[in-house]
């Protein structure tokens, strides 16, 4: 049998061997702690140098925060090329598109010329009427080399819409100017009601993405209206085209704005089928949307939603 005294220089042994493994566990616990605030505060400064483009590795040990550096770096060495590599193929893009415009330019500026020259000769009924289908593919031709370097500008953002606070009437008033000729010359009624509202949009190219909506809707109404309507809610203003034309049946109504759709019933008349789909580019990038509902033979509604915040 062990004696008292044993039992109390085990139990003190114990109760020390309990106080250094407390006071270890104490010290451990705030070393990691320090060492964890250090590594948190590398890590914060490398993202911060990240974000700046400052950032290089500064150790090279066999360390876990060392091999998160290498890592970062490679990554961001490898994202620099890629962006280099981005900047370099939108510049060639850029270069290729001012090519087809200039090139393209003076032959169809010189066909449309020579067409209307031949027009005002003493030609043949039917010399006459070739001369006028030749101006008017010729016309096509152009806005089509037109629409797409606009296009092309605004999808490898070489051009990016500005949007900004605007009041909606001058771009109402743009889009009935231009309007208007095609619609007189169809004997279509066109028309729009809009007071001071205002939204933040691009006016420009959001006058454009309008036109097209109301150049395709006079397009495809034979007889009747056009009208231009403004609703202004909290967080958006509506720009409602609204027609008395052929209507859009509900199976293509999510694929007119597709680039080059057309649909069989409306392929004799004008168009190249990328006024819609250059349309939602435009309002989309602008942090808005269009919606359109149709029905056969009573017309369609396209509702242009532009952002005011």
């Amino acid at each position: 049998m062990m004696s008292g005294d044993t039992i109390t220089i085990k139990f003190d042994i114990l109760l020390i061997l309990a106080v250094v493994f407390t006071v270890s566990a104490v010290i451990y616990g705030f070393y990691c702690r320090v060492k964890m605030r250090q590594q948190v505060k590398r890590l914060d400064e490398m993202l911060d140098k990240a974000i700046d483009g400052s950032f290089t590795e500064s150790s090279f040990d066999e360390t876990q925060l060392s091999y998160l550096e290498s890592r970062l770096w490679k990554y961001l060495s490898s994202s620099e090329i890629s962006a280099r590599k981005t900047a370099e193929e939108k510049d060639k893009i850029k270069t290729l598109i001012a090519d087809i415009s200039h090139q393209t330019k003076t032959p169809v500026s010189n066909i449309r010329l020579y067409t209307e020259l031949l027009t005002e000769e003493n030609l043949s009924p039917e010399a006459q009427e070739y001369a006028e289908r030749i101006n008017n593919q010729s016309e096509k031709l152009t806005f089509l080399i037109t629409s797409l370097v606009k296009l092309s500008r605004l999808e490898t953002g070489i051009i990016t819409p500005k949007p900004c606070d605007s009041p909606i009437a001058p771009l109402l008033e743009s889009v009935l100017s231009q309007a208007k000729p095609a619609a007189e010359a169809k004997g279509i009624e066109i028309s729009a009601e809009y007071g001071e509202e205002r939204a933040d949009f691009d006016p420009k190219w959001t006058a454009e993405a309008v036109y097209n909506i109301v150049d395709n809707a006079i397009k495809y109404t034979d007889r009747g209206s056009v009208k231009i309507r403004v609703k202004d809610y909290e967080m958006f203003l509506c720009v409602e085209i609204s027609d008395t034309g052929r209507g859009i049946p509900e199976n293509e109504q999510a694929q007119i704005f597709s680039r080059f759709y057309r649909a069989k019933e409306t392929s004799e008349a004008e168009g190249v089928g990328i006024g819609l789909y250059l349309a939602r580019q435009i309002i989309s990038s602008q942090n808005g949307y269009i919606k359109v509902s149709s029905e056969i033979g009573k017309g369609s509604v396209f509702s242009v939603f532009l952002s005011k915040l």
